[in-house]
């Protein structure tokens, strides 16, 4: 089946929320993205199509060109995507393959750009009437790959097609656009872990979660409820092979179709940041009759019931995210909203971390959540995070490496606030601690451009409109030097 158009637009604003001064230039993809439906990926579709590119650098940071015979033109390995193909990466891999012989194998994902466009390109196509092709705009969205061995590759040419290959230095790269960005990477990077985890939903608008092994120190996130899922192998040619193997070896579980959803990143047992993948597919089967190879159990969810299991704050936010783009249809049973009614019994809150950021000046940190957060969409923030299986200052330093590559240190933070609140009657109710960093090393930087797509510094007398309320209200008071507040709770 053709490459749907969720797969397409939500890779598309993963890559604005990178790069946000591009979406002017982008505007005619996004105008044809609420136009053509799946047919943007479609080279019948005449008002413009997708089309996708492997960019390949090898180890000196040269880049691969094709002269194609077509158009005469020398161009980065690249062309129209395949019903057959199952991701936008996959078929700049297909292609590569096809025009160069050089082998899915043989090339790796760039880090940090394992699920996402290194560069989008929009370019006029002439019109080919014998053919029977008008003129019409490619929308190339171009994958950056690294060549494990260049002296062990074999090259071979498609010979209908491409008349030869050329290896260009960065700054002779042939679309102005790649060049650009190409000057700007930092050649001498290590490959990093990646891991690809499959988000699993049905009908009912329920997740699929995995019980894991209580092994501490052998495995990661011991006895905790979590994703299916785990590292890229060297035959994993992209993350969405790295998801497919995994669903086949824990729980022999194959899907039809699996759409990117975004990057998270977690701390492996060293500390080291490891980007996960996150693909999401439906499925509407009974997990007792999976064949798991690897933990305790696998079982369904609903989003509210989340806050009952022993599971990562990451993990929580991820699905609830996901959750917040189906039909309201689809949303599963919500019995938190009888049990808050109730002032009796004990329910469990969360715990979120809230870093107060304060220059010399007076002036303090916010964030802009990304447009498709489930929590405050295109609304300012301080840079927070939930507490996973840690303490709470752990988690805020965490947290401020994650998001803003922030390094403070522990002794450096101090609790300045405390706000109980509740955001909306079917939510759990959340602890809010506000710490102040008395100093920090870094400039904010944008680390998870799916979540924050902006970091700003703001007078606290000329806050934001747009500001989370409980925000600013913890604002309000640590400038006036009160420790606690409580928003939300009924009367």
């Amino acid at each position: 089946m053709p490459l749907s158009h969720d797969h397409v637009r939500t890779t598309v604003e993963t890559y604005l929320a990178r790069h946000p001064h591009e979406r002017e230039q982008l505007s005619d993809l996004l105008e044809a993205l609420d136009r053509t439906g799946d047919g943007i990926t479609s080279r019948s579709t005449f008002t413009g199509h997708v089309t996708c590119g492997a960019i390949v650098l090898d180890d000196l940071g040269r880049v691969l060109h094709v002269l194609h015979l077509a158009s005469g033109k020398v161009l980065a390995p690249g062309g129209h995507a395949e019903p057959s193909d199952e991701s936008l990466a996959g078929a700049a891999l297909r292609e590569l393959q096809e025009e160069t012989g050089i082998p899915l194998q043989a090339v790796t994902p760039w880090p940090g750009y394992e699920t996402l466009p290194f560069d989008i390109d929009i370019h006029d196509v002439d019109a080919h009437p014998g053919k029977g092709e008008p003129g019409h705009q490619h929308y190339d969205l171009r994958f950056l790959f690294r060549l494990r061995n260049a002296n062990e590759t074999p090259v071979v040419l498609q010979e209908e097609e491409v008349g030869g290959i050329e290896w260009r230095p960065a700054d002779r790269a042939a679309s102005p656009s790649l060049r650009e960005k190409l000057l700007k990477l930092p050649l001498q990077i290590r490959a990093e872990t990646a891991n690809a985890s499959a988000l699993i939903y049905n009908d009912r608008g329920e997740y699929l979660l995995h019980l894991r092994d209580y092994f501490p120190g052998q495995i990661w996130e011991p006895g905790m409820w979590s994703l299916l899922g785990g590292g890229r192998e060297p035959q994993d040619a992209t993350l969405e092979h790295t998801a497919r193997r995994e669903l086949a070896e824990e729980a022999g579980l194959d899907l039809a179709d699996l759409t990117p959803f975004g990057t998270e990143y977690a701390s492996d047992g060293a500390g080291a940041t490891v980007p996960i993948a996150i693909y999401a597919g439906r499925w509407n089967g009974d997990p007792r009759d999976l064949a798991l190879t690897e933990g305790v159990m696998l079982a369904w969810f609903a989003p509210g019931d989340l806050h009952r299991l022993r599971i990562a704050g990451t993990t929580s936010d991820l699905v609830r995210r996901h959750s917040a783009t189906l039909p309201t249809t689809q949303s599963g049973p919500e019995p938190e909203e009888e049990r808050l009614a109730s002032p009796r019994g004990t329910v469990p809150n969360i715990i979120g971390v809230h870093l107060y950021l304060e220059r010399p000046d007076g002036t303090v940190l916010l964030g802009l959540r990304h447009p498709d957060s489930a929590f405050a969409p295109s609304t300012w923030h301080v840079l927070a995070g939930h507490c996973e299986n840690e303490n709470a200052i752990t988690a805020l330093l965490r947290e401020a490496q994650e998001e803003a590559g922030l390094h403070i240190e522990r002794q450096d933070v101090e609790l300045v606030h405390v706000v109980h609140h509740i955001g909306k009657p079917k939510y759990p109710p959340r602890m809010g601690l506000f710490f102040r960093a008395r100093t920090w090393s870094g400039e904010p930087e944008l680390r998870e451009p799916d979540k924050c797509i902006q970091w700003r510094f703001w007078d606290p007398a000329a806050l934001p409109d747009d500001l989370v309320p409980y925000t600013r209200l913890a604002i309000e008071k640590i400038q006036s030097g009160e420790l606690y507040s409580e928003t939300g709770w009924p009367a």
